[in-house]
């Protein structure tokens, strides 16, 4: 009886070490985009790091964690990238990265995710709920959101006339499983 018992525990602990799917960032898209003067402003942020557990079939478990640096923004001119960079906006010398770190997943419907997450920028954590896709394909997982922010509660730049408030972001991320 100890004997089955013990086999059992070792079975289900090697189950569940095997069930924690742990996935790796093989390919990612983050853009984002914002109106400056009412024209719109487009925008990437790159080198996503990030340390994924996500089990469609065992949210409660499932785990994502990931950042960038804010020292890769990118809007294709670099006087504002510049300016982006500086104490007025990202303050990229204090605060290196933003990062993400979920607190719980919700099935919405098929494939279509809702995780709430802790954001953090500028040194600010807000708790935000981001919307999700995620389909697996063979050895790839691919995730896939587009969500909006307000830049004021993170304290990037001051209220404005000429700058919105809404930041929308695009995120497309590729795994190797």
């Amino acid at each position: 009886m100890k004997k089955n018992i013990l086999l059992l525990i070792i079975t289900f602990s090697v189950y569940s070490g095997f069930s924690q799917v742990k996935n790796s960032i093989s390919r990612s898209t983050i853009s984002f985009h914002i109106k400056n003067m009412g024209i719109g402003v487009n925008g990437t942020i790159s080198g996503l790091q990030a340390d994924i557990k996500f089990v469609p079939t065992d949210l409660v478990t499932s785990t994502i964690e990931a950042s960038v640096e804010t020292n890769t923004i990118n809007t294709d001119n670099d006087s504002r990238d510049e300016h982006l960079k500086n104490a007025d906006f990202f303050d990229i010398s204090h605060y290196p990265k933003i990062t993400l770190k979920s607190v719980s997943f919700k099935n919405k419907n098929g494939k279509n995710y809702l995780g709430i997450f802790n954001l953090t920028i500028k040194g600010k954590t807000k708790q935000v709920e981001i919307p999700f896709s995620y389909d697996e394909t063979g050895s790839i997982a691919k995730f896939e959101s587009s969500f909006k922010l307000n830049r004021l509660d993170f304290g990037v730049g001051d209220s404005s006339l000429i700058l919105s408030n809404e930041v929308t972001v695009n995120i497309v991320a590729e795994a190797s499983k």
